[in-house]
C-alpha cells in the first residue's frame, strides 16, 4: 500500500514525543493489557519479556523513536528490519495489525487523557498504519525468503 503521511500528521506525531518520553511505558503497558485479552495474540509473545517489563520498555522506546523520526524514517531502517525479523520469528501476520491498533490508540487516550484529542489519535492512527504497511511489506519479503506464506 502506498500511504503517505501528511505534513499535519507528521507535525502532530512529532509534537507528542515529550508526552511519549514521559508516559510511553504506561501507554505500552495499557496497550498490552488490552491486546492480551485475545489469547491467540497473547500466545505470539514472550511472556517472560512481558512480565520482566522488558518488552513494554522496548516498545515504548520504539514508539518514541518513531515519533522523533517520523519525518526522517531512514534513521529507523535498521530497527524496522530487526522488528520485521522478530515478527517473522514469532509468526506475526498482517491480520494481527488491526488488533494492535485497536489496543494502542485507546491506550494512548487512557494514559494521556484530554491531551489525546481526536486530532492526536487520528494522526497516530495514520502514522501507525503507515509504519504497519512498511512492516507488513518487509515481513512478506522475509516470509518469502524462508518459504512461508506471510
Amino acid at each position: 500500500m502506498s500511504r503517505v503521511l501528511t505534513p499535519e500528521t507528521i507535525a502532530i506525531v512529532k509534537a507528542t514525543a515529550p508526552a511519549l518520553q514521559e508516559h510511553g511505558l504506561a501507554i505500552t503497558q495499557a496497550m498490552y493489557r488490552r491486546l492480551f485479552e485475545d489469547e491467540s495474540i497473547k500466545q505470539l509473545f514472550d511472556m517472560a519479556a512481558q512480565e520482566s517489563g522488558e518488552q513494554p520498555k522496548r516498545l515504548a522506546a520504539a514508539i518514541l523513536a518513531y515519533a522523533q523520526n517520523v519525518d526522517k524514517l531512514q534513521n529507523l531502517a535498521a530497527p524496522v528490519m530487526r522488528m520485521a525479523a522478530r515478527h517473522v520469528e514469532t509468526g506475526v501476520k498482517p491480520e494481527h495489525y488491526p488488533a494492535v491498533a485497536e489496543a494502542l490508540l485507546p491506550a494512548i487516550r487512557e494514559i494521556l487523557g484530554e491531551a489525546a484529542t481526536d486530532e492526536v489519535l487520528a494522526a497516530w492512527g495514520e502514522a501507525y498504519w503507515f509504519l504497519a504497511d512498511i512492516l507488513i511489506g518487509k515481513e512478506k519479503d522475509l516470509y518469502e525468503e524462508v518459504g512461508v506464506a506471510g
